[in-house]
């Protein structure tokens, strides 16, 4: 005779729980609220709420992922080679950047704005006033000439600052201004910019911006003075970068104008360089980035598979 009250193996234990859970489960948050005010709902219109609950979640943990976890991008220049070659893929560390700030010497990811153009001017406006017109660029790609207060714009932010900053005075906008199809030509602008305004708004601009992700090297922050000396070595506070101490980057140019002497970081600003300095649209030509703009550092390599692991001084990886 069998022994009375024999417990079961464990897979039919886990077994029967499992059924009892699916069982229990209660219905969609959604269905539940649907139910409580009083809709009657057929089978067919629950699968479907069910279905729509589960894609608006997997939807915010892919967006909570990749807004303050991890994104993955794709480099298409080679302005960091050779730590990051053309078409290298990586991950991004984001996460533990909301508790630490980036160490010079490591390659960071921010958001760079690669075009502003006007898409309006409103009738009356400061704007229109001082000749603005539709059309006209106030940041492209490539063109370290055209600017907002004398520099170029490497930001929506920065551009918000200088407004502010000459609030009941007027302020010079450099622009690029298509004549013609296969012409254009620099246009210079000098907008009143009233007590009390902001941004590009307040001076009746309305505009579309274009932002990417650009990756460098950081190599200085806010209240920091960097230079690129005679000889291309880079000096931070006067002493070498220990990570960049071996490293040479090009200091004369057409458009350098940032880092060839020492230039104090403004706080809450980043100076960044790309590896390849010759070929490198970087801080010597359009300033700092502000930390607002700041995304993470690359940590780990996913393609090509010949480079497949940690990178950027992750896991006892190297810094180049």
């Amino acid at each position: 005779m069998g022994r009375a009250g024999k417990r079961p193996a464990w897979p039919v234990r886990v077994w029967r729980w499992y059924r009892a859970r699916r069982k229990a489960k209660k219905p969609p948050w959604l269905i539940r609220l649907l139910r409580r005010k009083g809709v009657q709902l057929s089978p067919r219109a629950e699968r479907y709420l069910a279905w729509a609950e589960t894609l608006a979640e997997v939807g915010l943990l892919f967006w909570l992922i990749i807004t303050y976890v991890t994104v993955r991008m794709t480099v298409p220049t080679g302005s960091m080679i050779p730590a990051i070659l053309p078409g290298d893929s990586f991950f991004v560390d984001i996460l533990s950047y909301h508790f630490r700030e980036p160490a010079p010497g490591r390659i960071v990811v921010f958001w760079f704005l690669e075009e502003l153009r006007v898409a309006g001017v409103r009738p009356g406006s400061p704007a229109a006033e001082a000749g603005l017109q539709k059309g006209d660029y106030l940041v492209a790609p490539g063109r370290w000439d055209l600017g907002v207060g004398g520099e170029p714009v490497p930001s929506l932010r920065t551009l918000a600052r200088r407004i502010q900053a000459a609030q009941g005075s007027t302020l010079e906008f450099t622009v690029l201004r298509e004549i013609t199809a296969r012409e254009a030509q620099v246009v210079t602008c000098y907008v009143r910019v009233p007590p009390g305004a902001k941004d590009l708004g307040d001076l009746g601009v309305d505009y579309k911006a274009r932002r990417a992700r650009y990756v460098k090297r950081l190599i200085a922050k806010g209240g920091q003075t960097v230079q690129i000396a005679p000889g291309g070595k880079v000096l931070v506070d006067g002493m070498p970068l220990p990570p960049l101490a071996d490293r040479v980057y090009a200091r004369t140019g057409l458009g350098i104008r940032y880092g060839t002497e020492p230039t104090l970081v403004p706080p809450g600003h980043l100076f960044v360089l790309g590896d390849n300095t010759l070929n490198s649209y970087d801080s010597r030509y359009w300033g700092f980035v502000p930390e607002e703009d700041f995304i993470g550092c690359p940590f780990f390599r996913v393609w090509p598979f010949a480079r497949f692991g940690p990178m950027n001084g992750y896991f006892w990886s190297g810094l180049f």
